[in-house]
């Protein structure tokens, strides 16, 4: 299993921050955030992992991380030239995957959970999901909580069919880059990661499984500060 970062965009709901530096190095508590999601990944035992970023801001994601030495993992860096949706940051990732599944994480989503059970996964894909008070915000699930199957999901839907928010944290087979190079943009002229989704929805693909703990996606000044009392609250534990 290897892992992919995702850490590109503008971070425009956090600005001025942005206007400085990337979102995924602003602090929280007392580190950046991208230590976080990256931290999801090395307590599973993915060591493997390559972090996507633009290009303004490679060279501090390189000159923070390093080669991965550090965290006794390795890390490799990919430039993504223009902000074009999830996906296509992903699509960024074939080469490195390199037929392996893929565990995927936005640089912005902070977990608690552990998620070292389900890294045996080897095909089809799986969502994590997280019941929450505005799921509007996210994509949202209509699913079996006995099969674990997802029938449809919804992407910002003005009024939300559940409560289930898909979290920033997706596992793929190796199909996942076709998949991507058959999409069509989104109204919004991106590649949209819940397209991907549901195409595996349509293949009998997609399973889900529910964040239990503490998750939010730290892209907005309100979930920046939910991020960051939880992290004062949880130092060195």
């Amino acid at each position: 299993m290897k892992g992919v970062i995702l850490a590109g965009g503008h971070g425009l709901r956090l600005k001025p921050l942005t206007d400085i530096t990337n979102k995924h190095l602003i602090a929280i508590g007392n580190k950046p955030m991208i230590v976080y999601p990256l931290w999801t990944l090395l307590r599973a035992g993915i060591t493997d992992i390559l972090i996507v970023s633009g290009r303004e801001h490679a060279g501090q994601f390189v000159e923070f991380l390093g080669s991965g030495a550090d965290y006794k993992a390795k890390f490799t860096f990919k430039v993504q030239e223009e902000a074009g949706g999830i996906a296509q940051a992903l699509l960024l990732a074939e080469d490195f995957a390199n037929g392996s599944p893929v565990t995927v994480i936005l640089g912005d989503n902070i977990f608690a959970d552990d998620i070292s059970r389900y890294t045996s996964f080897s095909s089809g894909a799986r969502i994590f999901l997280k019941e929450v008070d505005d799921p509007e915000r996210f994509g949202v699930a209509v699913f079996d909580e006995n099969t674990k199957k997802v029938s449809r999901i919804w992407e910002k839907p003005d009024l939300a069919p559940t409560r289930f928010a898909v979290t920033g944290l997706y596992q793929y087979d190796r199909h996942v880059f076709d998949f991507i190079r058959g999409l069509r943009p989104s109204t919004r002229g991106e590649l949209e990661i819940t397209d991907v989704n549901n195409r595996y929805i349509r293949e009998g693909a997609l399973e889900a499984e529910i964040i239990e703990g503490f998750w939010t996606d730290a892209g907005t000044f309100n979930s920046l500060k939910a991020a960051t009392l939880w992290a004062f609250e949880n130092q060195g534990r």
